[in-house]
């Protein structure tokens, strides 16, 4: 999944529960029965989990692109430097 996919992912699951969450709650009122509301609720998040969670290809819309490992080995990778350590100067009495 790339960054687009992931980010449409999240955007989805919001949009989702928040819309079953209010389809449920109505459902219940009407009904006036809490488990139904319950219900209606855990099948929306079900199905916005089988929408959402699995790589599906419409999330792979914009694929990184990696370089090639010759190009790569050209550029060494950068070393982590040693952290400065500042003495202090002894003070004269």
């Amino acid at each position: 999944m790339d960054w687009q996919g992931q980010k449409l992912a999240e955007q989805m699951m919001q949009i989702m529960l928040v819309a079953f969450a209010v389809v449920a709650f109505l459902t219940g009122y009407v009904m006036e029965s809490f488990r139904m509301m319950m219900l209606v609720y855990a099948c929306g998040v079900v199905l916005t989990t089988l929408i959402t969670v699995p790589n599906w290809p419409f999330f792979n819309r914009h694929p990184l692109k990696w370089l090639d490992p010759s190009v790569a080995e050209k550029y060494p990778k950068p070393q982590p430097q040693e952290p400065v350590v500042l003495k202090k100067k002894p003070t004269k009495k």
